[in-house]
């Protein structure tokens, strides 16, 4: 199922323990409980709820409630102050904000361990691509970054003020695997042209990184999804060209939406080639999943995250759904204990999972209707 052991190389401290998560998700996510609960007695929220009491599943479901942002924001509130032992076991090393696509912008603390996750998490789609296919090539050359700005807006906190930005940004400048594979351009360089996310201002970075990017080896773009697709669209209107006549791309890594591959895969290849595209589904909050292999679905990291699901009965285990299970998803973190995401997530079976889109009426109706459907036809 996977690369041999000995074939995983330099790779394996980013890869190896979701390879072996997978193999028992179970057990994977006893000792991630484990570990996030003895984090959490370090706060005053984990305290409050009885940290020190939770060991097995069924105790942290009685002990600690589901909650979303909007009732983590008193808690937040605190650590603005600088108290961050109010949610947070350890201290922040800067703050992110998500896009604001479904609703207001939320602004989240992010630890050294958050970030750790973040990099490990966000590598491991290209890292397994790479192994699977044996491309290596694809690492000797340029990636394209079409990710947001990470200089947005400042806060006071105590007599400091801070600047902060967009999540996919910030995690693109200080991530030192991605500075390794040579992103293009650099964060840097686009956050000096402003912070606006205008049309105009999307049109500079645009022909920014077109510019860099011309004359160069570039071999795969990873970001938001939605972004790298207008990049290809404002390139074949302003240059006269698709990506495709202009790189050699060997690989898409996509993010931040839902329903990449159900939606936007094939758009994508139509402009860029008939290359793979490799579902990440991230978030401001983590990197949660990738896509494993050649099938259109993600599979969780066990080893990082605890997972647990909504359901019409009840809530589960992420790993103990069932082909055709599906519900609201519940993440648990190194910053967040049962954050309701906002997603909804369906069982593919065999460790394979399709988010199906927010958790909105819309969204349901929508996949109740599908459902019935393809019931009617099977």
């Amino acid at each position: 199922m996977f690369p041999e052991e000995g074939g995983l190389g330099i790779f394996k401290p980013i890869i190896g323990p979701w390879y072996e998560s997978l193999e028992n998700p179970q057990e994977s996510q006893r000792r991630v409980l484990s570990e996030l609960v003895k984090e959490y007695e370090k706060t005053r929220y984990g305290k409050s709820h009885h940290a020190s009491e939770t060991e097995e599943v069924a105790d942290f479901r009685a002990n600690f409630p589901i909650i979303d942002y909007r009732r983590f924001n008193p808690y937040l509130a605190e650590v603005q102050k600088g108290d961050y032992s109010a949610i947070l076991p350890e201290p922040l090393i800067c703050w992110v904000m998500t896009r604001g696509s479904t609703g207001p912008a939320k602004v989240l603390p992010a630890t050294k361990t958050h970030l750790e996750q973040i990099f490990t998490c966000g590598a491991r789609a290209l890292v397994n691509y790479v192994l699977r296919k044996k491309d290596f090539e694809l690492l000797t050359g340029k990636i394209l970054n079409l990710n947001f700005p990470s200089n947005v807006h400042t806060m006071v906190i105590g007599r400091q003020t801070i600047t902060y930005g967009y999540s996919s940004g910030t995690y693109a400048k200080l991530n030192p695997m991605l500075n390794k594979v040579s992103l293009l351009p650099r964060q840097e360089e686009i956050d000096a042209l402003g912070p606006g996310i205008t049309k105009a201002d999307w049109e500079r970075r645009f022909e920014l990184a077109y510019q860099r990017a011309l004359n160069e080896n570039v071999t795969a773009a990873m970001g938001v999804t939605p972004v790298i697709l207008s990049f290809a669209r404002y390139v074949e209107k302003k240059h006269g060209k698709k990506p495709k006549e202009l790189w050699n791309f060997r690989a898409l890594f996509c993010t931040s939406v839902r329903k990449i591959q159900f939606k936007y895969a094939s758009v994508l290849m139509r402009h860029f080639g008939p290359v793979p595209v490799v579902e990440i589904y991230s978030a401001t909050e983590g990197v949660f999943a990738q896509q494993l292999d050649d099938l259109p679905y993600v599979t969780p990291n066990y080893d990082k995250y605890f997972f647990e699901v909504e359901t019409g009965k009840g809530t589960k285990m992420l790993h103990e759904l069932e082909r055709g299970e599906w519900g609201k998803l519940i993440v648990s973190s190194c910053v967040f204990p049962r954050y309701d995401i906002g997603d909804l997530i369906e069982a593919a079976g065999k460790n394979y999972f399709r988010v199906i889109g927010r958790n909105k009426a819309l969204t349901l109706l929508e996949h109740r209707l599908y459902r019935l459907f393809f019931r009617w036809f099977l």
